[in-house]
């Protein structure tokens, strides 16, 4: 049975990530800290702040082993949060250093979007993916326009285009929703609750 290790940065309940994965026929390994093996997949889960998350990574000594992993071309996987983290900065709750594996930032959702209409944030419920790369692994067998379960405040902010791999739309405001930089994904989405194609998503990334 394929491995596939998933971080517990304390921030969020991975139950739900685990069984997906599961699910799919994966065998789990949870990585608490340091000395937990990390296998070929690595996956970060997390909800929360940006601060708190690097924090708790930082404590838990992870920041390196993540970095080790994503440098030798070895398939990763940020969710929510986890996407996010993989970002130079955020401008959440002051300005606070990320993984620096995409060039970009995360900023505030604006609260006003097309038209000067108010919506309400945090960006909650299904919203559909408009792909811009097509070609990516990831996006194996996943109609365009599929939609996917958000729940965010924040948002990225990317530096290069060419590293946005699907974006959404809310209320005029493009979010980036899927991002790629080598054999690094990230998805501000939670695949885990997304129904089918989240586990297909979550399928193609283990087939790497």
């Amino acid at each position: 049975m394929r491995k596939i290790s998933i971080i517990d940065s304390g921030l969020s309940n991975i139950y739900n990530v685990c069984q997906a994965f599961k699910y799919i026929g994966m065998n789990v390994n949870v990585v608490n800290d340091i000395d937990d093996e990390i296998n070929d997949h690595l996956v970060l889960p997390g909800v929360g702040s940006f601060r708190n998350g690097m924090s708790q990574l930082s404590l838990k000594k992870l920041i390196t082993p993540i970095k080790n992993h994503i440098n030798t071309g070895k398939p990763f996987l940020g969710i929510c949060l986890g996407m996010q983290m993989m970002f130079e900065k955020s401008y959440e709750f002051g300005e606070h250093a990320g993984l620096g594996v995409i060039k970009g930032d995360i900023q505030k959702i604006p609260n006003i979007g097309k038209d000067h209409i108010k919506h309400k944030i945090p960006h909650i419920g299904w919203n559909k993916n408009i792909f811009i790369n097509q070609n990516s692994s990831l996006l194996k067998n996943i109609i365009d326009g599929t939609a996917t379960y958000f729940v965010h405040s924040y948002m990225a902010n990317i530096q290069n285009l060419s590293d946005a791999i699907a974006v959404c739309d809310y209320n005029g405001i493009d979010i980036i929703s899927i991002v790629q930089h080598n054999n690094s994904f990230g998805c501000q989405f939670h695949p885990e609750k997304s129904g089918e194609n989240g586990l297909k998503l979550l399928s193609n990334f283990s087939d790497l």
